[in-house]
């Protein structure tokens, strides 16, 4: 067995949330600033340092108000959420392998609880979760990577994170931990994680299968 701990993204590599993330944003550009953003721009950062830095790099003047808009319209389209096609029967491949398994996001834990409340299928696989407020900095900083090994006793050496943003792949190689970029989740593109050199790229779970 390669790695026996694997952690998770949760965006777009366990929950097909690009759709609603995207919708999301759009709603708090159009109804807090009054402006078209281009989905790529809007897109760009996710996966990354987490909501707050998002919306500063947007209008560094009105963060709250855009924080609050997207987190209300977010909340409500949550009721839509899936799990990204055969993650479900990947996961139980992996934990009847003897795997443990984790989910390091940039979230917030009220979120994230929110994404096992609708899909608590889902929820039961892991024995750590790690969100915005567990650490002080965050993807593409190791620090969410370690906290996680940190509390599962698990070594770097033997520990791989699977994720679908740049931020993911880099976060991986700063905590020494090996890396696999998923293409399932279509809001990062192929050719931007292929810059990052992660180990592996999964375009299904099969391939994610094979690269653990």
């Amino acid at each position: 067995m390669r790695f026996r701990t694997v952690l998770f993204d949760l965006d777009g590599t366990l929950v097909d949330s690009g759709a609603i993330i995207l919708a999301s944003f759009r709603h708090a550009t159009r109804t807090v600033l009054r402006r078209e953003i281009p989905d790529h721009e809007l897109l760009a950062a996710v996966g990354g340092p987490g909501l707050r830095e998002q919306m500063e790099a947007l209008d560094p003047e009105r963060v709250e108000e855009l924080i609050d808009v997207y987190s209300t319209h977010n909340v409500g389209l949550h009721d839509d959420l899936q799990p990204c096609v055969g993650i479900l029967d990947a996961l139980e491949t992996l934990r009847a392998e003897g795997r443990t398994l984790g989910v390091v996001t940039a979230k917030r834990r009220a979120t994230l609880a929110l994404a096992f409340e609708v899909l608590p299928e889902l929820g039961g696989f892991f024995a750590v979760t790690i969100g915005a407020e567990d650490t002080q900095r965050h993807k593409p900083h190791p620090e969410p990577l370690l906290a996680a090994l940190e509390q599962l006793g698990a070594d770097a050496s033997g520990a791989v994170y699977v994720g679908d943003s740049p931020f993911d792949v880099q976060a991986a190689k700063a905590a020494g931990v090996g890396s696999v970029a998923v293409t399932w989740g279509r809001i990062h593109s192929r050719e931007r994680l292929e810059r990052e050199r992660p180990d592996a790229i999964a375009e299904t779970v099969e391939d994610l299968l094979a690269a653990l």
